[in-house]
C-alpha cells in the first residue's frame, strides 16, 4: 500500500518540509496500520526539523496522532480492526495519512474523547502532568511560575495546577495571550517582555519567591528563572524555544538559597508500557474529572504544514494545534 507522508532530507526553515509518497508494507508482528485522523503539532517538531534535536537523515517528522486501527499483526493482544487509538513517542513519523506502528505504543481512547482532542491533548498533557506530578510535585498552595502560560502545555498545566490547588503565575508572549491566561485559570499574568520579570514575581510572593519555575523557552530565561524562585526551589528547564541553556556555574544555584534544577523529557516517564497506560489513564481523568478546556487555536490541512510550523515559530498560535491528514 502506498502513503503520502512528510520527511525531511536536510535541516533548516519550513521549506525543508517534503511530501512524499512511500510504501507502507503489511504490518509485522506486534504492529498495527493506523489509518491517521488528526495529528497533534508540537514544539520538539521544529527542534527536530532544524536539528536542534538531530533525528538523522532523512527523517520523518511529528511525535503524536490519533487514528483508526486498520490492520493487524500478529500478537496483538487486545488491539483490533476499528479501534481509536492515540500515540506519542517512537519512530519519528506522525505527519502521515497512515503509517504502522508497534502497538505497544497505542493507547485506546475513551469514548467520551473526540479524535481531535485527543491529538491536541495527548502528548501535551503528558507533558503537563509529569510537570506537575512528577518534576516537581505541586502541594496545596504552592506558588509556581508557568511560562507560555496560554500555549499548548501551559494552557493544559495552568489548569490542572489550579485542581491542585497551585498559585498560578503565567508568563505570556502578548496581551490577548493575557487574557486567555486568565480564564484558564492564572492568578497572576505577567508579560514576557518584562524590564524585570523576577522582582514581579517577588512582589506577588511577598518577597518569597516560587517553589517552582516551569520554563519552556530556555536559554533567554534561564538565569532569570533563577532569580524568580524561594530558596530550595525547584528550575524545571523543558523546552528551548529561545535556544538550549548555556552551561552555568552550579554556584549559582547556592547563591540563590540552594536551589534545585531538572531537566525532565516525557520519554523518561512513559518508557515502559504499564508507565504508558497509568500516565494516559491519570490524563484521561483530569479530562474527565476537571473537565478543563481544551483549545484548539489553529487547525491546518497537512498539506499545510509548513505554514503550521512557521505560525508555531513565530508565536502566533493560541492553544493547541492540530494537523489534518
Amino acid at each position: 500500500m502506498k502513503t503520502t507522508a512528510v520527511r525531511i532530507t536536510e535541516y533548516g526553515g519550513p521549506e525543508v518540509l517534503r511530501f512524499e509518497t512511500v510504501e507502507l508494507p503489511e504490518p509485522g508482528p506486534g504492529e498495527a496500520r493506523l489509518r491517521q485522523t488528526a495529528i497533534g503539532l508540537n514544539f520538539i517538531d521544529v527542534y527536530h526539523r532544524t536539528g536542534l534535536y538531530p533525528p538523522g537523515l532523512p527523517s520523518g517528522l511529528g511525535s503524536e496522532a490519533v487514528g483508526v486501527v486498520e490492520a493487524v499483526g500478529s500478537d496483538m493482544g487486545e488491539l483490533k480492526v476499528g479501534d481509536r487509538v492515540v500515540y506519542t513517542g517512537g519512530t519519528l513519523g506522525a505527519y502521515a495519512v497512515r503509517r504502522n506502528l508497534p502497538a505497544d505504543l497505542l493507547v485506546p481512547i475513551p469514548d467520551d474523547v473526540e479524535d481531535a482532542t485527543a491529538a491536541a491533548v495527548f502528548l501535551k498533557g503528558l507533558t503537563a502532568w509529569y510537570l506537575l506530578h512528577r518534576s516537581y510535585r505541586v502541594r496545596r498552595g504552592d506558588p509556581i511560575l508557568l511560562y507560555a502560560a496560554a500555549g499548548g502545555v501551559g494552557s493544559i498545566a495552568s489548569q490542572w495546577a489550579k485542581t491542585l490547588g497551585a498559585i498560578v503565575i503565567g508568563v505570556v508572549g502578548s496581551p490577548d495571550k493575557a487574557g486567555l491566561a486568565r480564564e484558564l485559570g492564572c492568578d497572576h499574568v505577567l508579560a514576557g517582555d518584562s524590564d524585570d520579570l523576577a522582582a514581579e514575581v517577588r512582589a506577588l510572593t511577598e518577597g518569597a519567591g516560587v517553589a517552582a519555575v516551569y520554563d519552556s523557552v530556555g536559554r533567554d530565561t534561564f538565569m532569570t528563572s533563577l532569580d524568580c524562585l524561594r530558596p530550595h526551589g525547584t528550575m524545571v528547564t523543558y523546552g528551548n524555544s529561545s535556544g538550549p541553556v548555556e552551561p552555568f556555574a552550579p554556584a549559582e544555584l547556592a547563591k540563590r538559597g540552594s536551589l534545585y534544577v531538572t531537566r525532565p523529557t516525557l520519554a523518561h516517564f512513559i518508557g515502559t508500557r504499564a508507565e504508558l497506560l497509568y500516565a494516559a489513564s491519570v490524563l484521561f481523568s483530569f479530562l474527565r474529572d476537571a473537565s478543563p478546556v481544551i483549545r484548539i487555536g489553529q487547525r491546518y490541512p497537512l498539506a499545510d504544514v509548513a505554514a503550521a510550523h512557521r505560525a508555531l515559530e513565530g508565536r502566533h498560535t493560541i492553544g493547541s494545534t492540530i494537523l489534518l491528514p
